[in-house]
């Protein structure tokens, strides 16, 4: 009954920006965590970002200087705001989310969104 829904995508040039939106709605009580991964073909899922509900962050060291991982709470929004995009940057992007539901508000349920489409042109 909880959904992510991931938009901002596209083609930018290197050097470009580009901000990822990821909105949760559904029967939500509260959001833990919530992180940014991303997936580019022949490679494994990685995680980029991720931000506690009282702010706290991790970066991989790939995005660390460049991407900043935000979040509002009262719209249950995560933001992943990036600068200086490189092509190795392409992928697919993903949001994820620990969700406390009103049913079992004491235990959070984990979710995916279906993903959004980065590419970075030389």
């Amino acid at each position: 009954q909880v959904q992510l829904v991931e938009s901002g995508g596209g083609l930018v040039q290197a050097g470009g920006s580009l901000r990822l939106s990821c909105v949760a709605s559904g029967s939500i009580f509260s959001i833990d965590a919530m992180g940014w991964y991303r997936q580019a073909p022949g490679n494994q899922r990685e995680l980029i970002a991720r931000i506690i509900s009282d702010g706290t962050t991790n970066y991989a060291n790939s995005v660390k200087g460049r991407f900043t991982i935000s979040r509002d709470n009262a719209k249950n929004t995560v933001y992943l705001q990036m600068n200086s995009l490189k092509p190795e940057d392409t992928a697919v992007y993903y949001c994820n989310a620990d969700v406390f539901t009103w049913a079992i508000a004491t235990r959070p349920s984990n979710h995916w969104g279906r993903g959004t489409q980065v590419t970075v042109s030389s």
